[in-house]
């Protein structure tokens, strides 16, 4: 690292500080996204032809955060259309051809795969770096085959965002965070639900008291092994995964 960069890192590194500690920033950041989510807001985005439903800032960070770890398997619970493992397969791929791990691999998981999306996103470029699960996340026979993937990898990041009840990704983190390489993330993504009014989820059977966030705390009170990056969210603000990005440091 040069000075003048690592200069400018340490400058950065204060003006992030203090924008996290920025309280009206929060709030305005707070505001904006509550009337974004209203309007589906992280529904309209693409990678490479994908739907990605994620903010636009999130998945900047993934970038920076598949760079920096440079892992050689991504794990991903949730799937939809398939834009976050097209994203992540594109990012293995830039990293490949700048010296990264050849044989880097994205593991894909969803209870339910469509059709469509399957066809869409093997007939996607990107798919020679992915593969597909069908089944549920927690399910004792997904879990042994994505253990089983996992067994020879030497970097692994893991990206969750399925069922986001408490109960369910509680299980999830159980299953897949000791997959995760030290100095790697578990990143849990829809934590910012706690956040949200409640009335924004008639429909859905979790909500504030009932989410990914929930269930992140509740995981750390009884694992040492992780901490919450809080530079991350400090960084971007707008993001759906406040206390989420999770970094292994033992």
């Amino acid at each position: 690292m040069s000075e003048a960069y690592r200069k400018f890192r340490q400058e950065t590194e204060k003006e992030v500080r203090a924008q996290g500690a920025d309280r009206e920033m929060l709030r305005a950041t707070r505001s904006w996204m509550d009337g974004a989510n209203r309007l589906k807001y992280s529904y309209h985005f693409e990678w490479m032809g994908r739907p990605i439903i994620q903010y636009p800032q999130d998945v900047m960070a993934m970038q920076e955060l598949i760079w920096k770890v440079q892992p050689d398997l991504i794990i991903e619970t949730g799937i939809a259309h398939g834009g976050s493992l097209i994203f992540s397969a594109a990012m293995l791929e830039l990293n490949a051809a700048c010296g990264g791990p050849a044989d880097a691999h994205v593991l894909g998981i969803d209870i339910d795969i469509r059709e469509h999306n399957r066809k869409a996103i093997e007939a996607h470029p990107m798919f020679r770096r992915i593969s597909l699960i069908q089944g549920s996340s927690v399910s004792p026979d997904v879990v042994a085959q994505v253990q089983a993937a996992a067994r020879d990898r030497k970097s692994v990041l893991v990206s969750l965002d399925s069922n986001h009840t408490h109960d369910h990704v509680l299980a999830e983190l159980a299953a897949y965070a000791p997959l995760v390489s030290i100095g790697s993330y578990c990143v849990v993504f829809d934590t910012v639900i706690e956040d949200m009014p409640a009335d924004m989820f008639p429909d859905r059977s979790w909500g504030p008291g009932n989410n990914p966030k929930t269930a992140v705390h509740a995981y750390l009170a009884t694992n040492a092994g992780f901490e919450i990056d809080h530079t991350v969210q400090n960084r971007l603000l707008i993001t759906v995964a406040p206390d989420g990005f999770l970094r292994r440091v033992r």
